[in-house]
């Protein structure tokens, strides 16, 4: 029998500079489900990440020291069994055509706009999570 939560047994990095947005989804997340573990910079991510090893990353863009595509760059820089190939959503206030091309082409999977609907960001993560072939 399937859970009734959509994110049931996965576990998600959320890295969300802003303590509210990071609440926020967090709370969002683990309302269906999920395991969720924010921090609040890429730095810190990058620490965390090759032990964790999460399903799926979520990070924000614009960050204070690195942002999100700095942090991607990295994250695919790295091995897998350290993290490197982790499916990853890139969450931004740049919701323009250009910023969903570089968040892809820096090597995230998704771009999505803030703010987002707590059932679209489930969906979101539930759709990449689906596709991955793992």
């Amino acid at each position: 029998m399937q859970s009734p939560l959509p994110l049931a047994g996965l576990s998600i990095l959320v890295v969300e500079d802003d303590d509210d947005s990071r609440l926020y989804f967090t709370m969002v997340l683990e309302e269906d489900g999920a395991t969720v573990v924010p921090v609040s910079s890429a730095a810190a991510a990058l620490k965390v990440l090759p032990e964790l090893q999460p399903d799926i990353l979520i990070s924000d863009i614009g960050m204070p020291g690195e942002d999100g595509y700095t942090l991607i760059r990295k994250i695919r820089a790295l091995k897998s069994d350290s993290g490197g190939r982790v499916p990853a959503i890139a969450l931004t206030a740049y919701g323009d055509r250009e910023s969903c091309v570089y968040a892809l082409e820096s090597g995230f999977q998704t771009h999505v706009a803030k703010p987002v609907d707590p059932d679209e960001l489930v969906e979101i993560v539930a759709n990449l999570v689906a596709s991955c072939n793992w």
